[in-house]
């Protein structure tokens, strides 16, 4: 008797046991089970914005939940980073963060490292620019060079929180280009944009996707790109290269989530998610709002983090933007 009560107790606990195991396993494969977010830390009407909208409407249908876009912009991006990384790492908190992120963590003390981060796919690259009001009579990028040098500090150029990714650009071609302007930080680049078509800056190093209206407008020019490519929605404007100036910057952006997101969970993200970035129907969209998108899964955009961070750091350092976490 005692032997039967003895093995239906282990077998109760077996059977318990196998449960508890099971329980957790059964929930992840309902996995999502209700809507996600993606934090983006810039302001409304941006590139940032406006790319990762096209990215929550595409992942919906692949999830079969809404994914919603939330702003938390401010300074330069470290309070939308912030929360990404603060938030309950259950999956259904994703956040964008761009090149900008990397430099912040030099610049910031304040700032989350990329260490508490996780990618989960790579959304793609987008090279800077420099454009100017149209009334300033800039053609070139070597125009834009007679007039700094003619009078340093006299131009001045919208960008975004020193870190962030517009603002490297501009201290990227100031030392590539040996010049000075007086840089102007905006919570940005929809507000970048504007300021320089209020005349409340002459320059700006925002990407081609967010002024390229303006430039078809005639109101801006387009004087550069910053890549080793021209951009293919303005393939008129010729790179730095082209015009004699070694100058490659700009940013790319990342879908990402705060560390402790389960194995089980992160794979169901990045699968959705290069399904949704993959998509044709998808990608042309972006193509025609200007986006070039170039996906990878998590191990190869963690890669791709490390070798930025290693090209990076050097530029910074000389520029005068490592203030902290020095190597």
């Amino acid at each position: 008797m005692i032997k039967y009560q003895t093995i239906c107790i282990t077998v109760g606990v077996a059977v318990l046991t196998a449960a508890s195991l099971a329980g957790p396993a059964q929930a992840q494969e309902n996995f999502p089970s209700k809507p996600l977010s993606i934090i983006v830390p810039w302001a409304p009407g941006g590139g940032s914005d406006r790319s990762m909208r096209l990215v929550a409407d595409a992942a919906s249908k692949y999830f079969g939940q809404s994914v919603i876009v939330v702003n938390k912009p401010g300074a330069g991006g470290a309070n939308g980073t912030r929360a990404i990384a603060s938030a309950e790492p259950d999956g259904y908190t994703l956040g964008m963060v761009g090149a900008g992120v990397v430099a912040r963590q030099y610049n910031n003390p304040n700032a989350n490292p990329l260490s508490d981060l996780i990618p989960v796919a790579f959304f793609g690259a987008d090279p800077a620019a420099l454009s100017a009001r149209a009334d300033t009579g800039f053609k070139s990028v070597a125009d834009f060079v007679r007039a700094a040098k003619a009078k340093p500090g006299s131009i001045k150029n919208g960008n975004d929180q020193p870190g962030g990714s517009s603002y490297v650009a501009i201290a990227v071609m100031e030392g590539a280009l040996g010049v000075k302007t007086t840089r102007v930080p905006y919570k940005g680049y929809a507000p970048t944009v504007a300021a320089l078509l209020s005349g409340e800056v002459q320059t700006a190093t925002v990407p081609v996707p967010d002024a390229i209206e303006q430039h078809k407008a005639g109101k801006i020019r387009i004087l550069g790109v910053a890549a080793n490519q021209r951009h293919f929605v303005a393939p008129e404007v010729r790179t730095f290269k082209e015009q004699g100036f070694n100058v490659v910057a700009g940013s790319w952006r990342t879908i990402v989530v705060p560390k402790g997101v389960s194995k089980s969970r992160m794979k169901t993200l990045e699968t959705k998610l290069l399904q949704a970035l993959n998509d044709p129907v998808f990608v042309k969209r972006a193509n025609n709002a200007g986006f070039f998108v170039s996906p990878m899964g998590s191990k190869e955009t963690a890669d791709y983090w490390v070798s930025y961070d290693k090209e990076v750091y050097p530029v910074l350092l000389k520029a005068g933007l490592v203030k902290t976490r020095k190597k």
